[in-house]
């Protein structure tokens, strides 16, 4: 019926555009209560003073005239249109009733038909609005700063390079660079991570995002619609727009389904030699069930996701993620943090931890290098002052020196220390080897090697439990690809808990390796950061970018984009998956089922034709009440995590700490 177009017409609205609609939804429904009350006015005047009042049947004629006029006027539409909703069914049966003089009967169909359009297309508006809800969170001023001075000006107006200033407690209005001040900002609008993050200078911020504590100068990148909130909602909208194969076989038949409901009426009519059963008929089978039971469900599932920061850019991708039953893994920046961190310190006899990473600290302090970014890392944890080099010196891809405190200091490759003549003897025994899988900095004070740092690239906190969850959900090949050396790729793999690992993949044999296993029938997802696993990501059934806040690349390389870096958001999305499929099978067996039964008791003449219109409202506030289950989908996921972080982040500093402060010669 006609709910049914209402959900392609609010496509793409703007707010004014939605407000109308809202009016015009809010006039309708006066219409409509205004003609049930003429319809009931009708009835208690025929009741109680004539049985043949020409008064009830005038206010009756009246009341089922302007209840039915929408309805019939739609169906033309619709059919000098060359399409069709089914609500030529429900007119036909409208027509029939006034030619029949059954007005009490015509205006009970039109009645309940149109207050079941009217909360279709009240639900449909529900959708948009939740979309609106995303635009609202950018607003509409920004504080442009020149030369020190301040001017608000329209968001619509910033251009990139432009300089904006934010307050604590206002949102974000541009992406951008902060260039000065300090602050804390939530980003859950985007991210669905409940915590907030801590901003400086050089730090990205992203529009909509909520600035809470101080006040920060942006220098702006993107803004409108280039932003990662734009971004977000133009992908919400043509998610929407996408229909999924069932709903293409729906479309594809339904054009058998008029003729065949209109003979099955003659044959009520010839059955009984009574009209009300054919009426009755034709309003029992208008299919606005069946229409709903996909869209709404797929509404829902869809809000839900984004509501924990997982943009699913298509509904088939949706529906297919149900039937993942393999997934390939890129390591670096999926599995693991992608950041260095020092796991051991290994001074050699008769030099202290402390003053070997004092050396190293001070020593690194000007390179730019994610090595040297840990060892000052956690020189500053613990609580180290770190002198400032003489005469440093970078050599790229190999290591630095200068001069600390008077001695000669290098830190890097144990290749480029060799070939500088350092003195390597007292870290070649076998008490200073150091494990295996782990990146070495080896440091030399006045030409003599004094020990060396291991570091390791971390791996997510809710890695495993992710994995594990997946092995649960009957994920049976979980492989983890990465051009790492094998020795590291092992270490990895075995703390995930993977089944299967390769390492030194070049990127045409990750794409060899996805299509590998689609050759052995799996159906698979691949799971990248959206930058150096494209081809894959474009490979697999389904792509999967992690941490696509602000990734261009990510966002448009993959089919799902996952917009923080958060594991867990995997099994969450099969088992929503999975949830919505069986949500939308619900809806179609009931669907299917209402109007079979339907159909049968009209024929049978059970149903008289203005029950037939009530039981038609009530299946599809059935199938719209079903699918909403689905938007509260996850909630308790967010509210664990939230849990969870703050209870971790305290854990983590106290853990840190005492990792460095119990630092020990080898």
């Amino acid at each position: 019926m006609s709910g049914h177009g209402h959900h392609h017409q609010l496509d793409g609205l703007s707010s004014s555009e939605i407000q109308s609609e809202t009016n015009s939804l809010s006039i309708g429904l006066l219409g409509t209560l205004m003609g049930g009350a003429l319809l009931i006015n009708s009835l208690i005047a025929d009741y109680f003073f004539n049985s043949h009042s020409i008064h009830a049947e005038i206010m009756a004629m009246i009341g089922a005239a302007l209840l039915s006029l929408p309805v019939i006027i739609h169906a033309l539409k619709d059919l000098f249109g060359g399409h069709s909703h089914m609500d030529e069914l429900v007119a036909l049966a409208i027509i029939a009733c006034f030619a029949t003089g059954l007005y009490t009967e015509a205006g009970a169909i039109a009645f309940f038909m149109l207050i079941a359009e009217l909360i279709e297309a009240r639900t449909a508006m529900g959708a948009r609005a939740s979309i609106e809800a995303l635009v609202r969170y950018t607003p509409n001023i920004a504080c442009l700063v020149t030369n020190g001075t301040e001017k608000e000006i329209e968001v619509a107006l910033v251009k990139t390079g432009n300089i904006v200033r934010v307050r604590p407690g206002d949102n974000m209005p541009v992406d951008g660079v902060v260039i000065s001040g300090d602050s804390t900002v939530n980003q859950a609008a985007i991210t669905g991570e409940s915590l907030p993050i801590d901003v400086k200078k050089g730090d990205k911020v992203f529009a909509g995002t909520t600035n809470l504590t101080g006040a920060v100068d942006i220098e702006v990148t993107q803004a409108g619609s280039d932003t990662t909130l734009g971004k977000v909602k133009t992908l919400i909208e043509e998610a929407e727009s996408t229909r999924i194969p069932l709903m293409r076989i729906i479309d594809k038949y339904i054009h058998w389904y008029i003729p065949t409901i209109l003979m099955i009426a003659v044959i009520a009519i010839y059955l009984n030699d009574d009209l009300h059963a054919a009426l009755s008929v034709l309003v029992i089978s208008c299919p606005c069930a069946l229409i709903l039971a996909t869209p709404t469900a797929m509404v829902a599932s869809l809000s839900s996701a984004a509501r924990l920061g997982v943009l699913v850019k298509n509904v088939q991708e949706l529906e297919s993620a149900a039937k993942i039953n393999a997934i390939v893994f890129d390591k670096t920046g999926t599995l693991t943090t992608g950041n260095l961190g020092v796991t051991k310190l290994s001074p050699i006899a008769g030099v202290d931890a402390a003053d070997m990473l004092f050396l190293a600290g001070s020593a690194e302090q000007f390179s730019k290098h994610p090595t040297a970014k840990a060892v000052i890392n956690v020189a500053s944890q613990a609580q180290l002052t770190l002198s400032e080099p003489k005469d440093f010196e970078e050599v790229p891809g190999r290591g630095v020196l200068g001069n600390v405190d008077g001695a000669q200091v290098m830190v890097g490759r144990e290749t480029w220390l060799t070939s500088e003549g350092v003195d390597m003897s007292a870290v070649s025994g076998d008490e200073m080897q150091p494990p295996e899988g782990i990146s070495l900095l080896y440091i030399a004070k006045d030409n003599k090697c004094i020990g060396w740092i291991g570091m390791e690239d971390q791996t997510r906190s809710e890695a495993s439990e992710a994995v594990k969850a997946l092995d649960a959900l009957g994920v049976k090949r979980m492989v983890m690809v990465t051009g790492d050396r094998l020795a590291v790729a092992k270490r990895v793999a075995a703390e995930m808990g993977c089944t299967e690992v390769k390492a030194e993949c070049l990127p045409h044999e990750k794409l060899n390796l996805v299509h590998q296993l689609q050759d052995e029938k799996y159906h698979v997802a691949v799971v990248g950061d959206g930058v150096n696993d494209a081809p894959a990501l474009a490979a697999g059934n389904i792509g999967i970018a992690m941490g696509a806040f602000g990734s261009d690349v990510a966002i448009h390389s993959a089919s799902i984009a996952l917009m923080n870096n958060n594991l867990e958001r995997l099994p969450f999305l099969i088992k929503l998956s999975r949830t919505t499929r069986s949500v939308v099978t619900q809806n179609l067996v009931l669907g299917v089922l209402f109007i079979v039964i339907g159909v049968v008791c009209s024929v049978m003449n059970f149903i008289p034709p203005a029950l037939a219109a009530a039981l038609h409202l009530l299946s599809s506030m059935v199938i719209v009440c079903n699918s909403a289950r689905l938007v509260r989908f996850g909630e308790e996921i967010g509210h664990s995590e939230a849990m969870r972080g703050e209870d971790t982040d305290e854990a983590s500093v106290g853990t840190t700490n005492m990792s460095v402060v119990n630092v020990s010669p080898a």
